[in-house]
């Protein structure tokens, strides 16, 4: 069976569950905010590049409200133009144009390196956190959704962090220092101005709050898309086989329409800030004009400080309206560090310190003791299984879909608990061995096979790490891989795609056998291993496995009844139970399920 029919598929998210629980915002803000921390210098180098690069926005209103007070006292008072000091000015704002121009590079190319090492830093976390949860996990979340947590997350706060940070950081210094120097013109236009303030911080708190559920959901919406597209592509054969297109389609446009509802609302709202910011803006313009006109009329204030401080009041105004943008990324970032840092908190699997016992001398007698289980706790699968398998003994597994027959393989390997009883291995309590101990003991070949972009001779050798290439050549002549490797133009250097297309379906299942002999495990798990390759292959592969299962505990689940009929014992399984057990003689004497089911197929294969 295939990788993903080796466990029962728990209860996906379905695509109209939004995550519509309470978020804690404020709780993910300072956890992101924690991965920020180890880069508090870069950050303080960014915050005095921000200062150097908005020093000409802070000064040169002042320098250009001077240039308009010295010509129109010159007009006023019947006098020349001061040229020489208009020059002076023209040549103080180009070395400030400059330097603020550095400075812009310098805090872009600083900021860029701390979104990068952050983003760099979460995908290793991630990562690293996918190795150590449960199979279970897997099984309730779509392939997909996990994708998007990974990459279009992660992209998100990186591009949040290095856009958003920067802007807040150049905004904050900004409206500072246009503060400080409105503050040196006019104490009382200052206060004027400020008085809008209020508004705009209501303005952001009012929007941001609105337009944040939007945002969570539209990255949700956005992982089922890519969910569903991983799904219907990676299967499109099958989509195409059975005429699923169009429902496929019509499935999509659902998702796709409430992604877009999700992403227009998140849009439209954060959007309606920057005209709000704007209007704010403006009433403080207009303020400003009016005290100002009075006051320079009544001669306590020159023009050309009017004039530069009506470009403060716009100046101002820019960075609070900029609020709405850096709004929009922050909330963009928090909704999807909230659900990269939701798979961060999963439960993991426990981690285990190795057993102190000796793997080389187990000799592989497995026992079943009245074991228990259920992939969900309410349906349990496995009633009372009591079994005890002699080492060196091939032991088959049959019985109608769902049975049990992979569950069983499931729990050997340690892919799930037990829910009661124990499983032994040479009277040892599997339990007792770490999972990687445990799995160490087995190799295993399913009938779907699984290949990784890479030679095949690393596709081989990635059965025993250390492995020779003479012991990988070995391996590929007895699964009767080595004569068709070697007709391939590059032989054992012929790299393999992503889905191994290059090489046939019987091929890439003689590789994984390849792989499984090099493993030399103490206990085999052959899963319909020949069943995607020819009959002459079959029978190739067949005499390789015999040899390979001689001595070794073997399980083998079958579907054709044919290949096991010399096993030590047939396991015949249904609804979780063992209902009859035997060679294949005995259950054919028993005339019951089995012999029903073994008559059925040697009819169907003769008729």
């Amino acid at each position: 069976m295939s990788q993903q029919k080796m466990r029962q598929r728990g209860p996906a998210r379905g695509p109209g569950m939004h995550g519509e629980k309470p978020k804690e915002f404020k709780k993910t803000l300072f956890r992101l905010s924690a991965y920020l921390k180890p880069r508090r210098l870069q950050i303080i180098l960014v915050a005095i590049a921000a200062i150097f690069a908005t020093l000409f926005n802070v000064i040169s209103p002042k320098f250009l409200g001077d240039a308009t007070s010295s010509i129109f006292a010159s007009i006023k008072n019947g006098v020349g133009v001061d040229f020489p000091f208009l020059a002076k000015l023209v040549f103080i704002l180009l070395g400030l144009y400059i330097l603020s121009a550095i400075f812009s590079y310098f805090q872009q190319y600083v900021m860029a390196g701390i979104s990068q090492k952050t983003a760099a830093e979460l995908r290793k976390e991630v990562n690293e956190k996918l190795t150590r949860l449960p199979l279970r996990y897997y099984d309730q979340h779509p392939h997909g959704d996990v994708l998007s947590r990974v990459i279009n997350d992660i992209d998100n706060i990186n591009n949040s962090i290095q856009q958003a940070l920067s802007q807040l950081i150049t905004s904050a210094i900004m409206i500072i220092g246009t503060i400080i120097m409105m503050l040196v013109i006019s104490p009382l236009l200052t206060l004027v101005v400020l008085i809008t303030f209020p508004l705009s911080a209501l303005v952001v708190q009012l929007i941001a709050s609105r337009s944040q559920k939007h945002f969570v959901q539209q990255q949700t919406e956005l992982g089922n898309v890519n969910g569903h597209i991983e799904e219907m592509f990676s299967g499109h054969q099958v989509v195409k086989g059975f005429g699923y297109e169009q429902k496929a389609i019509r499935d999509f446009e659902q998702m796709n329409n409430r992604l877009y509802e999700s992403g227009w609302k998140a849009q439209f709202i954060s959007g309606i800030m920057m005209p709000l910011m704007t209007f704010v803006g403006n009433l403080g313009y207009v303020f400003v004009s009016i005290v100002g006109g009075i006051r320079v009329l009544s001669g306590n204030i020159q023009v050309g400080d009017v004039q530069a401080f009506i470009q403060y009041s716009q100046q101002l105004s820019q960075p609070m309206a900029q609020a709405a943008g850096i709004a929009n990324m922050i909330q963009t970032a928090l909704a999807s560090a909230e659900r990269v840092f939701t798979l961060l908190d999963e439960e993991e699997e426990i981690k285990e310190e190795p057993a102190k016992v000796n793997l080389a001398g187990l000799e592989g007698r497995i026992s079943f003791e009245h074991v228990q289980f259920g992939y969900e706790k309410e349906k349990i699968i496995i009633q009372d299984l009591t079994l005890k398998v002699e080492s060196g003994q091939t032991i088959a597994i049959v019985g109608p879909t769902g049975a049990g027959k992979t569950t069983i393989i499931n729990l050997l390997m340690r892919f799930y608990e037990l829910d009661q009883g124990k499983i032994l291995i040479d009277g040892r309590d599997l339990a007792e061995l770490s999972r990687e101990q445990a799995r160490s003991l087995f190799a295993m070949v399913l009938q779907d096979t699984w290949l990784f972009k890479g030679t095949i001779r690393e596709n081989i050798a990635y059965g025993r790490e250390g492995a020779s290439e003479k012991e990988v050549i070995q391996a590929a002549q007895n699964a009767y891989a080595d004569e068709f490797i070697r007709t391939l133009p590059d032989g054992y250097d012929t790299v393999l795609g992503e889905d191994a297309s290059n090489i046939s379906q019987g091929q890439r299942q003689l590789i994984t056998i390849a792989r499984a002999i090099l493993a030399d495990p103490k206990i085999l798990i052959l899963d319909e291993a020949t069943s995607s390759v020819d009959t002459r292959t079959e029978m190739n592969i067949q005499k390789a496995m015999n040899k390979l299962m001689e001595g070794r505990t073997s399980f083998v689940i079958a579907h054709r009844l044919s290949t096991i009929r010399d096993a030590d014992l047939i396991l015949v399984m249904n609804e979780g139970d063992i209902i009859e057990k035997g060679t294949h003689d005995q259950l054919i004497e028993q005339n019951g399920f089995y012999a029903d089911l073994y008559r059925s197929q040697f009819v169907g294969a003769t008729g």
